[in-house]
């Protein structure tokens, strides 16, 4: 049974050891904000930000969160930072997040995907057996770990996984491994003592203040609008199911309450989707950011040569985490994109972005508890 309010709890986190890989990239430091906002004592481990200008070092993340920089893919560097830091609930975000990457690069999306997966597994595994204790687990992946047949109804947890690239093969091996390690090492059967309620967790395509990645709508429109230059559109058809970066966050962290306390009902793998009023097509997306940003705003198809494949149409069936969890999402595209480009214009504007960023998630949380 999921906790009477079906919401980012600031009493449940406050003072939560909270260890979360990945903390330097874009959700990662918006999770690592919202979390320390709330009163967590956060630890982030994590390479160095992976862009130039980042959202972790715009807005002083390293000011108040201690972090081990350290791969992901070196167990003994992760063994060390789980015992050191006994948290009591792990976030494992560290991964390659993009596809077009890892068309160019499949060796390392495969091991820090997958084998950053295992070793972050291992390592929680091992802390366990050492006696300390962890009441929760969230291993984030996304939607792309469906296998996509561009079905016109939206993916459920129970639905085939797969992958036609690296990037989210990868995503769907993590899936795998973690629920390996759940039935063998995690199972509600062995002792109370091994006992760790282990999720995995679904998203939609976020967009949000604070993307600087490469070959993603958002951060490349932002781009080339600064630059006075059309934001140019591989693939203007595809449709998305765009969602802003708290929805997601708002069910990691709803899922990470439900897990410490009422344990292994919740350890499963869970959606993390918009409404399907939020899908839309590329160009769609586009129109909105453009009209939401003003003058001098515009876009185009991009006539360019064969492009690598990726899915036309893909969306979520978040039923289980509606009813389950009774988490839903609170805002729509519209606002989305507004707060969206609130972000990138406070930002070009040399805003304190840490209080607007703050302010934000501040809002969202408003929203929530009277929504």
């Amino acid at each position: 049974m999921a906790l009477d309010k079906p919401e980012p709890c600031p009493g449940f986190w406050k003072g939560k050891k909270v260890f979360l890989t990945g903390h330097t990239g874009f959700k990662g430091t918006w999770l690592s904000m919202w979390l320390h906002s709330m009163g967590a004592q956060v630890t982030g481990y994590s390479l160095e930000p992976a862009t130039k200008p980042s959202i972790y070092e715009i807005c002083r993340m390293d000011e108040i969160i201690p972090s081990y920089y350290s791969d992901i893919r070196d167990l003994a560097s992760l063994l060390a930072a789980l015992c050191e830091t006994a948290p009591d609930i792990v976030i494992h975000m560290a991964a390659q997040p993009l596809v077009r990457e890892s068309y160019n690069d499949p060796v390392t999306t495969f091991e820090v995907n997958m084998m950053g997966t295992v070793h972050l597994l291992e390592a929680v595994r091992q802390t366990v057996r050492r006696g300390l204790r962890i009441s929760a687990v969230i291993n984030v992946t996304t939607d792309k770990c469906y296998d996509n047949r561009e079905w016109a109804y939206g993916y459920r947890e129970t639905d085939a996984l797969g992958g036609a690239d690296p990037y989210s093969g990868s995503k769907a091996g993590s899936e795998i491994i973690t629920d390996s390690y759940r039935r063998a090492f995690f199972h509600p059967s062995d002792s109370a003592a091994s006992i760790v309620p282990v999720a995995t967790a679904r998203a939609g395509n976020v967009i949000g203040g604070g993307d600087w990645s490469k070959d993603r709508l958002v951060p490349d429109g932002i781009r080339a609008i600064l630059e006075q230059r059309p934001i140019l559109l591989r693939n203007p058809k595809a449709i998305r199911p765009w969602q802003h970066v708290f929805e997601p966050l708002s069910g990691y962290l709803l899922l990470a309450q439900n897990l410490a306390t009422s344990k292994a009902i919740f350890a499963k793998g869970w959606n993390f989707g918009p409404d399907h009023t939020s899908s839309a097509s590329v160009e769609q997306l586009a129109g909105l950011l453009c009209k939401e940003w003003g003058e001098g705003a515009s876009f185009a198809s991009e006539l360019s040569a064969k492009q690598p494949h990726e899915a036309h149409y893909l969306s979520l069936d978040s039923s289980m985490a509606r009813q389950e969890l009774g988490w839903q999402p609170r805002w729509g595209l519209g606002p989305a994109v507004t707060h969206t480009v609130e972000w990138y214009k406070a930002w070009h504007r040399q805003e304190d972005m840490r209080a607007l960023s703050l302010r934000q998630i501040n809002e969202y949380m408003k929203g929530a508890q009277t929504g």
